[in-house]
């Protein structure tokens, strides 16, 4: 079984020389006639990306990851290190890279969008040299964007502290994350960010644009209870997005304290399904939506006191590299 390091693309290059040899990789793909960026535009990236791969993460899983921000580069041309830590010391050398490079055309011949990515092995006895080497691999005076990707312990990863720190925004996707991962004192908590609830930006939107055409005190009015059902891959996405609604209900001028919040799981047949009900003490008002993000279909249904409304809408989540650009800038 590969390490994520070794499954990982990229031209193994001494650790000494990663600048050196990323200068010459773009020298090689320009005298292939493939995109490259011009000389001069070789380090013209926008943000500085670490990714940051935990105990618990798996080649095969890496590997996705990594397409996910090649991807992300397309739109938002990145120098990206990829940290990789050994799960058992090993004997010298401690540490191993690997560079990757790779440009996009747009719809112009000068329209380049272009990735470096630099991956660092390292065994625990060099974890004292990591974040140096990093800020070296790093382009200067850009923001840092910092994803920690399946790491075992908060307080295992927050011992990061530089980079931590220095990070304009840090990463996580608490589906999974340990449990403590979003109410744990990192560093800098504002910049913290939780890829679950940015991947349901289009339920959290669809819920959001129904909902406002009804004036405030009318959805709080006699409400007794908010419910969100769902499939068992989804039990992060309907934590999440419970908490969202008692955020915005609560805002609406429904006392929190009064109402049950709660999430149920569906039947092992609900794959991909999530659910909301809202129930109000008066039985002929209610909201109902249903959405599958297998089909990609979504239904509304509420009385408000006005009449029923039903309405079909479509439902899926961001893409993972469109929820990353969510985390990062909004």
């Amino acid at each position: 079984m590969p390490s994520i390091f070794d499954a990982l693309p990229g031209l193994e290059v001494p650790v000494a020389e990663i600048n050196q040899r990323l200068a010459g990789l773009w020298a090689d793909t320009a005298a292939s006639g493939r995109p490259a960026p011009a000389a001069e535009d070789a380090r013209a990236t926008q943000v500085n990306f670490v990714l940051h791969f935990g105990m618990n993460a798996t080649a095969a899983d890496a590997v996705r990851q990594f397409e996910v921000l090649l991807k992300f580069s397309q739109r938002y041309p990145s120098r990206v290190v990829v940290l990789c830590p050994l799960h058992t010391d090993v004997p010298a050398p401690q540490m191993r890279a690997k560079i990757f490079g790779e440009c996009f055309l747009g719809k112009s011949k000068s329209d380049k969008r272009c990735v470096e990515f630099v991956m660092l092995s390292y065994s625990r006895s060099a974890r004292p040299f990591l974040e140096n080497q990093v800020s070296i691999c790093l382009s200067t005076d850009l923001p840092l964007y910092y994803w920690a990707h399946r790491f075992s312990a908060s307080s295992r990863m927050a011992d990061y502290q530089h980079l931590l720190g220095r990070a304009k925004r840090f990463l996580l996707d608490s589906a999974i994350a340990p449990a403590d991962a979003l109410t744990y004192p990192w560093p800098n908590p504002a910049a913290t960010r939780d890829l679950v609830y940015c991947r349901l930006l289009p339920v959290r939107q669809s819920l959001g644009q129904f909902l406002s055409a009804y004036a405030p005190e009318v959805l709080v009015e006699g409400l007794e209870a908010v419910t969100v059902a769902h499939a068992a891959e989804l039990a992060a996405e309907a934590r999440v997005a419970l908490g969202w609604l008692q955020e915005r209900l609560e805002a609406c001028g429904a006392e929190g304290d009064q109402l049950q919040f709660k999430s149920n799981s569906l039947p092992a047949e609900g794959g991909g399904s999530l659910a909301v009900n809202f129930n109000y003490a008066r039985h002929d008002r209610f909201f109902r939506w249903r959405g599958n993000l297998a089909t990609g279909h979504a239904d509304f249904e509420a009385d408000f006191g006005s009449g029923t409304t039903r309405l079909p809408a479509a439902v899926s989540l961001l893409a993972p590299e469109s929820a990353l650009s969510e985390a990062m800038f909004f």
